[in-house]
This record gives structure tokens, C-alpha cells and sequence, in this order.
């Protein structure tokens, strides 16, 4: 990897990040990761004796955004990851790699000493494990340097953190020292896409049009914003509802949202030859409405009834979370399932982007699916406390939509067409 020297703000963070706290927060792409991996080499080498750290959401996140950067910029010789004991082997260093997506992250480095930690999308991380690793940073000289995506205003990062940080370089360059008394020793540098001179003007349209509303204003301009108004912001009917399916490439998927009182919603996704994501047919029992409930064996009769009168054999079928009984039941009768990848936000926040960049259609038969995505809302209370969650309201069909996209967004995600930005 060629590392283009750094200019401006740039510059100026890796000389102030000398505080026991080093973060820096902003929009994606705006060069904020590769200036702290580049202090985070720098602390490594010189830094005191002692066990090091690096965390993320997962190991396999971490690996994905952290690791595999630092070992093209660095050489297998220089950095080495031992997958199978979490050991990242940093210019001769060892250093302990973990995961954090729960609560009980915390109980991972409990005993810990440590001299240095790098966590990479801190806002993701449980608060109680954040809290946890301060108190784990206790040999003198310890440092931590992450850094994250903006949130909401009142997430605990933002409040009980950034908004208390000892200097902060702000999204214009200009600098700020505290003098409240209770400022901590935290450095702060917040970025912009305009941050970083390496990115052509192509790409920059490109990666801003992938996102709108809530998303572009959090990822593209940087802001600590409310989660508020309708979810997916830029779902016209008339751009997103198409008549006629194209000659589909490849059948993804049957997703579905599990439900007993509540409906039971199906969906078939598969790639068009045109390079567009189509949720191409739906299927709907609601007990409600309809004659009753079903039991597992006859949602699983029905289901497979209806994609074989349909002619269609998607490669996957996606089961959410909460339906182990049937997912049990898929197993008797013969039927492979897949649990779904239930990162809500992340989840939503995929499918609001094939939606901007009109990569994904919906067929006009799924008049379910199509009835819930404009009501489909984010709940205000929850965003008051700092937490970003949709409303559980009518929501069975798009949760269903959720589900198939994030988990298979490995397969679809080479097969589709650049982004486009739709016409306003």
C-alpha cells in the first residue's frame, strides 16, 4: 500500500494526539483511519513496555477495517495475525485482539494491565466494555486511539466523551482548548469527506450519493444527529416499484420474518440481469386476517408449496432470530436455513442505500412490503435517550427485506451496477 503524505488536518492530528484519550470521529473515507493506524505505529514502537490491545465490533470486523490495511502497509514480516489464538504480531510487539459486541465483552479483559489500546468504530462498542478499558489502561504512558462514525446527539460516546475533550480540531480546522474543569484528557479530531485530498471528485459524488437523509448527514457531513422522520427517506414508488421483473441472473434468496399472532412475511430476492436487486414475490399469513394460525409444519408446507409453484430455487432461505422452532422444523423437512444477520442500524442502513442509488426495485405483487415502507419510522423516544430504533409497527415485510439484504449482501454486492444517484 502507498501511503500519500499527509497534508493539512491531517497533519495536524497525528502531532496532537499525545493525550491518554486520542479520537477521531467524522464521515467515512475522510482519512481519519489510516492517520490513526499511522499513530498507532508510532505508539507501538516507542511506547513503554507491556501488553497492547485491539478491539472491534468483531474480530472479523476489526481484521476486515484494521488488520488486513496494516499488513499491506506493513508486509506479513512486520505484521502478522495468528487468527486461531487472536494475536496480531505488530513490529515484534504482541498485541491481544478481541471482540466486543455485548455487554459481556467486559469480562475479556478483566485482570488486564495494559500499556496501549487501538478500538476501532468506538461507538459500536458497549459502553460498560469502553468504561471497562479505561480502568484496564494503567501502566504509565498508556494511550488509546479510535475511532468512529457519528451517532446520535446523546449517544454516551458523544456526552460522556467527545463533549469533554481537553482539545478538539473541529470539522473547519479550527482548534479548541477546554477550560472546564471537568474536560478530560482526551484529544479530539473531527473529519469531513473534504479531509481527504486523495479521493477524486468522481468518487466523492459517488460515495455521497450512496447515502441520504439521517445517513448522509451522520456519514457524508459528519454530524451527531437524531435518528428521526421516516426511515427510508428516499423510497418513491415511482421509482422503486417496477411492473414487470427483468430475467433474473441468480435467485439470492427467501427471507422471511417469522411470526405466529403476529404475520408471517416472505420474501424471494434475487439479481436482475440489468445489475439491480429485486424483491421479485411475497408471501403473507396473517392470522388475523386470515383463517387462523398455522402451526410450523404447515408454514413450512406452505412456503415450499409456494416457491415451487412459482418455479423458483433460491440458494438461501433466511430465517430471523427469533424462529428457532422453525428453523427446526425447516431441518425436518428436509430444508437448509440460514440465520439472519440481525444488525438492525447496519441492516437498515444497506438497504436506505440500494434504495438512494436505485439499486434495488421492488415488484408491484409485493403490495405488502410496499404498504409498510413509506410508514416505516424511527421510534422518537428511543432517539431522545441517544438509541437509533425503527418503530415495531408494521414493520414485518421490511424487517424481512432487512434480513435478506445484510445476509447475503456478500453475494449480491460484486454482481450489482455502480451506484447511481436517481434523478431528483
Amino acid at each position: 500500500m502507498i501511503i500519500n503524505p499527509l497534508v493539512g488536518k491531517q497533519v495536524e492530528s497525528f502531532r496532537l494526539a499525545d493525550a491518554r484519550l486520542n479520537l477521531w470521529d467524522g464521515s467515512v473515507r475522510s482519512s481519519k483511519t489510516i492517520i490513526s493506524l499511522l499513530k498507532w505505529i508510532e505508539f507501538v514502537r516507542t511506547a513503554p513496555a507491556g501488553p497492547l490491545l485491539m478491539v472491534g465490533k468483531t474480530e472479523r470486523t476489526l481484521r476486515r477495517n484494521i488488520i488486513d490495511p496494516l499488513v499491506e502497509m506493513l508486509g506479513e514480516q512486520r505484521c502478522r495475525y495468528v487468527a486461531g489464538t487472536g494475536e496480531l504480531f505488530l513490529l515484534g510487539r504482541k498485541i491481544y485482539v478481541v471482540g466486543a459486541n455485548d455487554e459481556r465483552a467486559q469480562e475479556k479483559i478483566r485482570g488486564l494491565s495494559l500499556v496501549g489500546a487501538y478500538c476501532d468504530e468506538v461507538s459500536t462498542l458497549p459502553e460498560s466494555f469502553f468504561v471497562m478499558l479505561l480502568t484496564r489502561l494503567s501502566i504509565p504512558g498508556a494511550r488509546l486511539f479510535g475511532t468512529t462514525n457519528p451517532d446520535g446527539p446523546q449517544h454516551w460516546l458523544k456526552v460522556g466523551y467527545l463533549d469533554r475533550a481537553a482539545l478538539h480540531l473541529d470539522i473547519h480546522g479550527q482548534l479548541h482548548r477546554s477550560d472546564n474543569p471537568d474536560a478530560l484528557n482526551l484529544h479530539r479530531f473531527s473529519f469531513q469527506l473534504a479531509d481527504n485530498p486523495n479521493l477524486s471528485p468522481d468518487y466523492v459524488a459517488a460515495v455521497s450519493s450512496e447515502f441520504t437523509g439521517l445517513w448522509h448527514r451522520r456519514l457524508i457531513l459528519g454530524e451527531w444527529c437524531l435518528a428521526e422522520g421516516v426511515v427510508y427517506e428516499s423510497w418513491d414508488p415511482a421509482r422503486h416499484v417496477v411492473a414487470e421483473l427483468p430475467a433474473i441472473a441468480r435467485w439470492i434468496c427467501l427471507s422471511l420474518d417469522y411470526g405466529t399472532t403476529n404475520p408471517f412475511h416472505a420474501l424471494l430476492l434475487g439479481v436482475g440481469v440489468d445489475g439491480r436487486l429485486y424483491v421479485g414475490h411475497e408471501w403473507r399469513w396473517d392470522s388475523k386476517k386470515q383463517r387462523g394460525s398455522l402451526t410450523d409444519a404447515e408454514y413450512s408446507e406452505r412456503l415450499r408449496a409456494w416457491v415451487t409453484d412459482l418455479g423458483i430455487r433460491p440458494e438461501y432461505t433466511i430465517v430471523d432470530p427469533s424462529a428457532a422452532s422453525f428453523r427446526v422444523q425447516l431441518h425436518r423437512d428436509g430444508q437448509t436455513s440460514t440465520l439472519a444477520d440481525n444488525e438492525v442500524v447496519d441492516g437498515i442502513r444497506q438497504v436506505a442505500s440500494l434504495f438512494a442509488t436505485g439499486r434495488l426495485l421492488v415488484h408491484a405483487e409485493c403490495r405488502e412490503l410496499i404498504r409498510e415502507i413509506p410508514a416505516y419510522a424511527w421510534d422518537p423516544d428511543a432517539s431522545e435517550k441517544g438509541e437509533d430504533k425503527p418503530i415495531k409497527v408494521a414493520d414485518h415485510g421490511v424487517d424481512a427485506l432487512r434480513y435478506g439484504v445484510r445476509t447475503t449482501r456478500a453475494i449480491w454486492e460484486p454482481m450489482l451496477r455502480e451506484p447511481v444517484l436517481l434523478a431528483a
